[in-house]
């Protein structure tokens, strides 16, 4: 009798693309997974700016800010790009409103989290993005045991602290290797 596959569980995690990964929507993008069980995947693109700015969609949103929220609108996925998901820091919490992921990083679609944002007391560090990243169950194993992704442990000022063009570079170099050095291609022993 075949054994059940055992999903890990990579909630928390970094998703890193591999060079060889063909698919123009995660071509070196680097994701945060949110939530991860048998069901499936969902993740948030990090590292992929549109053109939009934090304060023209809060001003679209009609919610009105007291400071200066230059920032860009993440690309977070290909999946319901219309929909918005606030990556955020625990601090000047709880909101009532969002999944806590771990001790640091909660996720939320509220409009409430945006609007304590705008105000100042909302959490320091966050991320707004628009879509998100989803696979069926056992979708991202095969990705990951065929190459298109590597996975590393969080860091939290990569997540928050790095400006999002330098994100890969440097999620690869926190597990030890050059970017410059990952081949596209893997040999199975």
């Amino acid at each position: 009798m075949p054994t059940p596959k055992q999903t890990m569980n990579l909630a928390n995690q970094f998703l890193i693309a591999m060079p060889g990964l063909n698919d123009p929507s995660f071509e070196r993008s680097l994701i945060y997974i949110c939530h991860h069980d048998d069901e499936g995947a969902m993740g948030l693109i990090i590292n992929q700016e549109t053109d939009a700015q934090l304060d023209e969609l809060l001003e679209q949103l009609e919610i009105s800010s007291e400071q200066d929220l230059p920032q860009k609108v993440l690309h977070g996925g290909p999946v319901r790009q219309e929909q918005g998901f606030i990556l955020h820091s625990t601090d000047n919490g709880p909101y009532p409103k969002s999944d806590i992921i771990c001790e640091e990083v909660a996720l939320s679609g509220s409009l409430e989290v945006l609007e304590h944002i705008a105000t100042g007391d909302g959490p320091k560090k966050f991320l707004v993005s628009l879509g998100y990243a989803g696979w069926a169950p056992d979708q991202l194993e095969d990705e990951i045991q065929s190459n298109s992704w590597l996975t590393a442990p969080v860091d939290v000022d990569i997540l928050f602290g790095v400006p999002s063009h330098l994100k890969w570079k440097k999620a690869v170099a926190s597990l030890g290797f050059d970017p410059n050095t990952l081949q596209s291609t893997a040999g199975h022993a």
